[in-house]
């Protein structure tokens, strides 16, 4: 590992604000701003799924950040296109800094070039399969054995069916729901399940909420596989490999549930430190 990788999110924001990635990036403006509000109910569900985004186009590239209602309304649009990404990543507001660092480091280097990245074509069809090729393609990131503890933080329900197909106990752990698909509880206490865990599966949404960076810290001092299974955020989640991220699954935008046709993740692996 490099001694310039950076170990948290704020360590990544400085060095990019520096140039250490590439061009400083109030080189690069951002063309256009977009907030998504989206829900999703799977048939046979009893879970509807409510995201919201928030989206920065910059050249060939789009950030995004998942975030809480309340985080962030829809006027922050109306000020955020024509803006060069320095400004972005500076932002008062968590999912606009994270959408704006994500747009930086994907622009510089985008996944469908990188050759380190795995292409995963996911296939045309239905949100179930769709969804069901998804999480099986994040499951596949995990090199543990049977019956091994994995620590879901973020539940999304098809990624609980990979992780117990491939044999290992899910521990899920969401802030929003209180029982899986199946009935099993969901905690709200991150630490109760990390303590528990022989491996961690982290969505995008810790980026933003504050949790990745002690999910990170936790991974490397422990010796744990962390796997992020990154729509968004995807960009900023690769920073980390080999710094605590042994696996990612990055889906740039536009994401799978919005579209019926093939689409493709990027999947990453490293050494554990």
């Amino acid at each position: 590992m490099s001694p310039a990788q950076p170990q948290s999110i704020p360590e990544l924001r400085e060095a990019v604000l520096e140039g250490a990635f590439g061009p400083l990036p109030g080189e690069l403006a951002v063309t256009s701003a977009f907030y998504v509000h989206h829900t999703t109910r799977l048939a046979g569900s009893q879970v509807t799924y409510r995201n919201q985004y928030a989206l920065l186009r910059s050249g060939d590239a789009f950030g995004a950040c998942s975030f809480e209602p309340g985080d962030l309304t829809p006027d922050f649009c109306a000020e955020a296109s024509g803006h060069t990404l320095d400004t972005l990543i500076r932002h008062e507001s968590a999912p606009v800094r994270i959408a704006a660092l994500d747009a930086y480091l994907g622009r510089v280097r985008p996944h469908r070039d990188a050759e380190d990245a795995e292409t995963v074509t996911l296939p045309t069809g239905t949100p179930e399969a769709r969804a069901g090729a998804r999480d099986a393609a994040v499951a596949g990131l995990l090199d543990t054995a049977p019956g091994a503890k994995v620590a879901l933080i973020g539940v999304v329900n098809p990624l609980v069916a990979a992780i117990r197909e491939r044999g290992g106990v899910p521990l899920p752990c969401d802030f929003n729901l209180r029982t899986t698909n199946w009935g099993d509880p969901v905690t709200d206490d991150m630490a109760e399940v990390l303590a528990e865990a022989d491996a961690v599966v982290a969505t995008g949404m810790t980026l933003m909420n504050g949790s990745f960076d002690r999910i990170l810290e936790h991974c490397r001092k422990h010796g744990i596989p962390l796997v992020v299974y990154a729509q968004t955020g995807s960009a900023v989640a690769r920073a980390f490999l080999g710094a605590g991220v042994t696996g990612l699954s990055a889906e740039p935008f536009p994401f799978s549930q919005f579209s019926a046709d093939e689409t493709a993740l990027y999947r990453y692996r490293a050494e554990r430190i």
